[in-house]
């Protein structure tokens, strides 16, 4: 039997493609991108940024890394932070200092483990601070703990809040002193477990990325006046396209994953999140701190690490992004805090956020 030596030089060829293709892939992936913001301390590894500032001082609320030895997976094992440090400089970024802990998983009675990513808030003389934590049952619930000072030491209350569930609290206090909570993240934060309004551990497979229905959205409550309680019933953030239609699930450059954050400017409201896979932080606009809330497009480009997490503060006329990478430890899990600015444009939108020099940010 003879056989044509064209198809198999065909497939010799492929093979040869498929190979250099790889090798430029691992080329890429192990290369070190030009960071252009270094990082804020090297004490501690940091992640989560929540930017407030506080009596004339910047305060950064934020996860503190540690190694503790778990599987890298989608659920986040490998992410089991156990306390919190403020970080707090000048507004100028000048002067940064790494406090001492303000709050440690063993002052929380109800909380097991996971001091994911925090936030904070001002409100009648108190300094709140927002966490989400596992409780006994290994559900992520979120507590809220209180100072007389902007870096703690915090005291927690002695359980969740109530009707909280899932990660990610992000607190807004709009022009006239009406405080929101934000929060929720799909896969590990266990927000997909809760879309039938009880906690199911089997979840729903609608953060799985391959279905037509609407994605998982982030939520919200109004916060009652002594900033410890929802005021209402949890509610979901509708976030549609520009022609009003729902943003499905398997848009994943534009889907809710995590980290949700809220900033004003100009009177609308703007809700950025993280797109998780996509590594993107997208951004998405309303006239009502409720929403529905309009996608408008990329906020920030991805960042060296599996996650991107963020938060934005305006300090006289600057408008400052706060983010994290890895560029530190070279470590998903080890993660260092960093900082840039960002401009409004006359109509409203934002360019894309760059924290690398060059323009492929395709990691």
């Amino acid at each position: 039997m003879q056989y044509s030596r064209f198809p198999i030089l065909l497939v010799l060829f492929f093979c040869f493609m498929a190979i250099t293709s790889c090798s430029q892939l691992t080329e890429k992936f192990n290369s070190s991108p030009d960071f252009l913001n270094p990082p804020l301390v090297s004490e501690i590894y940091t992640a989560d940024p929540s930017a407030h500032v506080f009596n004339n001082r910047i305060y950064i609320y934020a996860s503190h890394d540690i190694e503790s030895g778990g599987i890298e997976d989608d659920s986040g094992n490998h992410f089991n932070m156990i306390d919190y440090h403020v970080l707090s400089m000048n507004l100028d970024g000048s002067d940064v200092t790494v406090h001492p802990v303000g709050l440690s998983v063993g002052d929380v009675t109800w909380a097991e483990s996971k001091f994911w990513a925090p936030d904070a808030a001002y409100k009648n003389g108190t300094y709140y601070l927002y966490f989400p934590a596992k409780d006994a049952n290994n559900i992520f619930r979120l507590g809220v703990a209180t100072s007389s000072s902007p870096e703690g030491p915090f005291t927690p209350q002695p359980t969740p809040m109530q009707g909280s569930y899932s990660i990610d609290p992000a607190v807004f206090v709009d022009d006239d002193g009406s405080a929101y909570i934000y929060f929720g993240g799909i896969w590990g934060g266990q927000l997909q477990r809760w879309e039938n309004g009880t906690y199911d551990e089997n979840g729903s497979l609608k953060d799985l990325g391959d279905a037509d229905d609407p994605a998982i959205l982030p939520r919200m409550a109004k916060l009652k006046d002594d900033m410890l309680e929802f005021a209402e019933e949890v509610k979901s953030i509708e976030i549609l396209d520009k022609s009003g239609n729902p943003i499905l699930t398997k848009d994943l450059e534009r889907r809710f994953f995590e980290a949700p954050w809220i900033h004003k400017h100009n009177g609308i409201y703007y809700l950025s999140y993280s797109t998780g896979d996509t590594h993107l932080i997208a951004y998405a606009t309303s006239d009502n701190p409720y929403g529905p809330f309009i996608y408008q497009g990329v906020l920030n480009e991805p960042v060296q690490g599996w996650t991107n997490h963020h938060s934005t503060i305006k300090v006289g006329k600057k408008w400052f992004f706060f983010y994290h990478d890895t560029e530190l430890s070279g470590k998903t899990h080890l993660r260092n805090v960093k900082f840039t600015t960002f401009k409004h444009n006359k109509d409203g939108s934002i360019d894309p956020i760059k924290t690398y020099f060059g323009n492929d940010w395709r990691f």
